[in-house]
């Protein structure tokens, strides 16, 4: 949990500083973990940033845990889900992305990226929002054979569509 913690704070102070594309601090040339950042760079393009969810496993183990937020929290999944929750994503309109920076350490990688959905008329009728530049913070474990088996889950929620109205916190303080 300390490497998360320390890779999650590294990449917080690189995203605000305006780091470069293609960071290689934690890593530069250890061939481990070059393999494991660009294992992360494809999973995103084919999954996301393509819609090629078939691939789902050429990327992740068979089973992994999750760190999300809700009912996916410390769950244990098999790989399929990865393509299930691809594939929802993009039944909601164009969904596109791009990687903004990468670290690693070991057998952690960071990834910090953003995500932009144009929803399809069906999707903004279910209450689905188009959203631009949302960034994320996925930190993948890879096993020695380069298949992601853990994943957490940052979300930058405040980017997203809010409801108008106050915010729900100070709703009881009125």
């Amino acid at each position: 949990m300390r490497n998360v913690t320390g890779i999650i704070a590294g990449g917080m102070v690189l995203a605000s500083c305006g780091a470069a594309t293609e960071n290689t601090a934690s890593g530069g040339n250890d061939p481990v973990e070059q393999r494991n950042k660009e294992t992360a760079r494809a999973f995103y393009e084919e999954l996301w940033f393509s819609d090629n969810t078939d691939a789902y496993a050429e990327f992740v183990a068979d089973e992994y845990v999750v760190h999300d937020i809700g009912d996916r929290k410390n769950v244990t999944e098999p790989a399929i889900e990865q393509k299930n929750v691809a594939d929802l994503f993009h039944s909601f309109g164009d969904l596109s992305g791009e990687i903004d920076w990468q670290m690693a350490d070991g057998d952690m990688v960071a990834t910090r990226w953003t995500i932009s959905l144009d929803a399809s008329p069906e999707a903004a009728e279910m209450g689905m929002t188009s959203v631009e530049n949302v960034p994320i913070i996925n930190v993948f474990r890879f096993n020695p054979e380069g298949k992601i088996v853990e994943i957490w889950n940052h979300r930058h929620d405040i980017d997203l569509p809010q409801p108008p109205g106050p915010p729900p916190e100070t709703i009881g303080a009125m």
